[in-house]
């Protein structure tokens, strides 16, 4: 318990600030078009403006901020380019990562895309938005350890991270959760089954299935996207 004590303490306040409003603004806690003031959030962690000043530099950075010289800091309006070069990139990544997973499976492959799936089963049972969320954002992460290059989640999660938002959107306004379960179970049988072509398949619909849910959310919420 102490190692995990004095690992913690390794935190910085910019990581504190960081993570606090990294964690509000995915899940919607702070909406898109919300303003920040350098000088509130400051106040409210106790700290100086320069880790705040820093870990606003990081959410930019990850296209979750718009600083504006002279102007308010507010949290970023979703734009069409970014979602589609986010989705291309992704694409493209992840059809490599499923063919490798599918050259690449074992029996300790299969073990774990099976225990990944009986943890996103009991979420969806349990109605738990949240926890499938991470579920969700692990299972790509063992599909990229399956296939050898676990760099490569770096990219993925780099480029999820700018949709992420919306993803939450889609699991808790129409409990597409189901769905997603299916597609993971498909995906995960065609990587056993060392069907490589059919994996990608299956991937590319389901990086799609948010397509839907961002025009009515667009419909319902134009103000969420830039102009």
């Amino acid at each position: 318990m102490a190692q995990v004590q004095r690992i913690g303490d390794r935190r910085t306040s910019v990581d504190i600030v960081f993570d606090a409003l990294y964690e509000e603004i995915v899940s919607l806690k702070l909406l898109p078009g919300d303003k920040l003031s350098e000088a509130d959030v400051a106040s409210r962690f106790g700290v100086s403006r320069q880790p705040v000043r820093d870990a606003f530099s990081r959410l930019e950075n990850l296209d979750l901020l718009l600083i504006r010289p002279q102007k308010a800091t507010e949290i970023k309006r979703f734009s069409f380019a970014a979602i589609e070069k986010s989705r291309f990139v992704r694409a493209a990544v992840e059809s490599e990562v499923l063919r490798r997973a599918a050259d690449a499976c074992d029996e300790q492959g299969a073990a774990l895309l099976d225990a990944s799936l009986s943890k996103q089963q009991e979420a969806v049972e349990q109605n738990k938005h949240d926890t499938f969320g991470t579920l969700d954002y692990n299972f790509h992460k063992t599909l990229c350890a399956i296939a050898g290059v676990d760099f490569a989640f770096d990219v993925i999660a780099s480029e999820k991270a700018k949709v992420d938002r919306l993803c939450v959107l889609s699991l808790s306004k129409e409990r597409r959760m189901s769905q997603l379960l299916d597609d993971h179970v498909a995906i995960a049988q065609s990587v056993k089954d060392g069907d490589a072509e059919g994996a990608v398949e299956v991937g590319l619909v389901h990086l799609s299935r948010l397509d839907a849910t961002i025009e009515a959310i667009r419909m319902k919420n134009e103000n969420y996207f830039d102009p």
